[in-house]
């Protein structure tokens, strides 16, 4: 018998898989739930997940889906009911009309991205991605066949690509440009007048395509009303896909329900993927983001409160850690600070990953190197948890820190 060895393994692979990296916020909370299982006391302010319950009508929504028997195979792109209520819910929220051929449901808002980036995108295709930038977008270009083009900004435009930098990223293989505003990592938002700059850039451009993932439009508070691109400029509408869901908005992650809106031909094209793919979203979580988007918006307003209130405690702090920048957020509920000041070769700290380690090893909290997200020299924190949470993780921080200058 032949015995198989790791490089005999990894012929055996596609280049596609091999050329893309697991998910570091993944993995980084999965190391923090380790720790915890080993009863080691880690505060987890790693994971983007809304800490707030799904709220009690969408679940008996499920409920009762299930007790009708709604449990069967729907539309590949979603039920009537709930494509009905995202098209209710462009015209009231964000004055953007489409029909039902329109619209697609998929398993969360990653999936709508997936689906149109392995619609649209032919090999050598470009996308460009601001930087700091989700970590998925640049591995699923690549999944896509697609190349990556990081357009790195900076503290002085508060990490916003301007115009300038667009223009001189875009060539003749640039096929997508990608908008996450108010923005994972950062919680950074363009104004109206920015996005209407970086439209006029793209008109200039017709092969181009915009995608707007608008998964934070909810939790906002500065730059509001809320204002996606297309708001900005409706010129761009047959050029332009709208990517949203209810995992943040309505606490409902482990539902796995986005969707996208845009051109019909573009629309039809994600559908064709999706059917080969996952075909239909799980029926019973269609019908519970459908009493989402129709039922009472309240919880909305609660969630947002609260992370504003923990993102201006959180701000406070960090004014107080010499040596560490940050940039108030306009929304979501992630802050992404500098620590490049605080790194100390002396402890083995050369960098943003280095930092990282030595916070959850001796602090025990986690956090996201901003190199995941294309930004060597940040870290990630994210304030979906409860304010004893961040209490406590900010006095354990700052003893860890207390040791560097020792």
């Amino acid at each position: 018998m032949t015995k198989t060895t790791t490089k005999d393994l990894a012929q055996e692979l596609s280049q596609r898989v091999q050329r893309i990296k697991p998910s570091q916020t993944l993995a980084v909370s999965a190391r923090a739930e380790e720790l915890q299982a080993q009863g080691r006391p880690v505060i987890n302010l790693s994971v983007g997940e809304p800490d707030f319950d799904t709220p009690e009508h969408i679940k008996e929504a499920a409920i009762k889906a299930i007790r009708d028997g709604h449990t069967k195979y729907t539309a590949v792109d979603g039920t009537k009911g709930l494509k009905k209520a995202i098209i209710d819910k462009f015209a009231r929220e964000n004055h953007l009309n489409y029909g039902p051929d329109q619209i697609i449901v998929s398993c969360g808002a990653k999936h709508s991205i997936y689906n149109l980036f392995s619609a649209i995108l032919n090999p050598g295709d470009e996308v460009i991605i601001p930087a700091p930038y989700w970590v998925s977008y640049p591995d699923m270009t690549k999944l896509a066949d697609g190349n990556p083009v990081i357009v790195k900004t900076d503290f002085d435009h508060h990490f916003k690509m301007t115009p300038a930098q667009l223009n001189a990223a875009i060539t003749d293989k640039t096929r997508i440009v990608i908008i996450n505003s108010p923005s994972n990592p950062t919680g950074m938002a363009y104004t109206p007048s920015e996005l209407k700059a970086l439209a006029e850039v793209i008109l200039r451009h017709p092969g181009i395509i915009v995608a707007t993932d608008d998964i934070y439009e909810h939790n906002l508070w500065n730059h509001t009303p809320f204002t996606n691109i297309l708001n900005a400029c409706p010129e761009l509408y047959e050029r332009c896909v709208v990517i949203n869901g209810v995992s943040k908005s309505y606490a409902m992650t482990g539902w796995r329900i986005g969707y996208a809106a845009g051109p019909a031909k573009i629309i039809a094209a994600m559908k064709k993927a999706q059917s080969q793919s996952t075909s239909n979203p799980a029926s019973v979580s269609q019908y519970a983001a459908q009493a989402a988007l129709e039922g009472d918006q309240s919880c909305i307003k609660t969630m947002t409160h609260a992370y504003k209130e923990r993102h201006d405690y959180i701000l406070a702090e960090f004014d107080k850690i010499p040596g560490l920048k940050s940039i108030p957020s306009d929304g979501t509920f992630y802050t992404f600070p500098s620590v490049e000041s605080l790194f100390n070769k002396d402890a083995g700290i050369t960098n943003d990953i280095e930092f990282a380690e030595f916070i959850l090893s001796n602090a025990e909290v986690a956090v996201i190197p901003g190199s995941a997200f294309g930004a060597p020299g940040h870290i990630r924190i994210s304030y979906a948890t409860s304010m004893k949470n961040l209490i406590d993780a900010m006095v354990r921080i700052n003893k860890a820190l207390a040791k560097l200058k020792a």
